[in-house]
């Protein structure tokens, strides 16, 4: 059976910046989903999107909801806006894949997972690093005590100063422990089966304040989790640009009886050119005969799985919700010169079936 023979999912997309041109490019060579339209503020945003894709585009997202017969939308927008788009997208009937961090408040958190459960629909978080296979190993040996007992940490996610002044332009509206540090936090609570119940934070604004950007350089954090772990979790963006690799990417976890390292400045290549030395990035995403492979393809084919099968997603909205609230709890310690800040618990009805109590 051909794809035009198939009753497709038809998806809508909210932003139009480079995960959101990647999720269109992968729903489009998928036999399953159809983008149907997409969605941005900048009118040249949509009509080159539009011309490129063949899609329907707007520059209002209620516009679109109403009279685009949409089951999913994906929300790529800056992190602090994710929240209004989701909430529509939901009221609106759809099923909701959400770029990371899920929320930039638990109190919207919560609001989304009561509102996906009382219109049953499914909410997926873009913690898409889980798909990673050497993260599934680690998660696998961790699992069954290979390790031992895990006992502490250490998660870094470093940018070259390229991402936070030109690839992207709310860089002042967030902070690297939100863009970056939540996918860690997430795979440290995975790895660990427990969940963050303390924080602690510190960081410095220097390099991007004196360019106009207001917003951190660097942040440190160290959290507890339920389990007795403690982590310290690392983010910044202002490697200057001759790193060999936009991202220094590293977590470590030691346990009673041995360790797990993972070290993804390399991915299996480099390169040297008279111009440059550089490991290029392809795990995540990568074009391969024609088509986007990856992690992150992986990620958003198991949405559409679990809509196709009505099953609960990888990542869920409360996966997404205890990142927020850990989150929520480093930057209100940054706001509090490093004092210890207890992480906001989920409310009784929120709590997922299988509790992580840690070991």
């Amino acid at each position: 059976m051909g794809k035009a023979d198939m009753e497709q999912i038809r998806i809508g997309i909210i932003g139009l910046g480079k995960m959101a041109r990647m999720c269109i490019r992968v729903f489009g060579e998928n036999h399953l989903t159809k983008v149907a339209a997409v969605c941005a503020r900048r009118q040249e945003q949509v009509s080159e999107a539009t011309a490129e894709f063949g899609v329907q585009g707007y520059t209002d997202s209620r516009q679109m909801l109403e009279k685009e017969k949409l089951d999913a939308v994906v929300v790529a927008t800056p992190d602090n806006w994710h929240y209004d788009f989701a909430r529509a997208a939901l009221e609106a009937g759809c099923h909701v894949f959400v770029e990371k961090p899920f929320t930039t408040k638990v109190v919207e958190a919560d609001a989304l997972l009561r509102l996906a459960r009382q219109k049953n629909r499914k909410i997926q978080v873009a913690f898409n690093h889980r798909w990673l296979s050497a993260y599934n190993q680690a998660h696998a040996a961790i699992a069954s005590g290979q390790i031992g007992t895990p006992l502490a940490g250490y998660a870094r996610k470093n940018d070259t100063i390229v991402v936070s002044t030109r690839n992207i332009r709310w860089a002042g509206e967030t902070t690297p422990a939100w863009l970056l540090s939540a996918h860690d936090i997430d795979l440290v609570r995975w790895f660990l089966s427990s969940e963050p119940v303390e924080a602690r934070a510190w960081g410095r604004k220097e390099v991007l304040v004196a360019r106009g950007i207001p917003t951190y350089d660097i942040i440190q954090a160290q959290v507890r989790f339920a389990s007795g772990a403690f982590v310290t979790f690392e983010s910044g963006w202002i490697y200057p640009n001759t790193f060999p690799t936009p991202v220094d990417s590293f977590i470590q976890v030691i346990g009673s009886a041995g360790h797990v390292n993972l070290d993804r400045k390399r991915e299996s290549f480099e390169i040297s050119t008279e111009q440059s030395f550089s490991y290029p990035k392809g795990f995540l995403s990568a074009d391969i005969f024609g088509r986007l492979r990856g992690a992150f393809p992986s990620c958003l084919e198991d949405f559409v799985f679990a809509i196709v099968k009505d099953t609960t997603p990888r990542v869920t909205g409360f996966d997404g919700r205890q990142v927020t609230a850990a989150l929520e709890a480093i930057h209100q310690s940054l706001e509090n010169g490093g004092s210890n800040v207890a992480v906001t618990p989920p409310p009784a009805d929120l709590s997922p079936n299988i509790q992580y109590t840690g070991r």
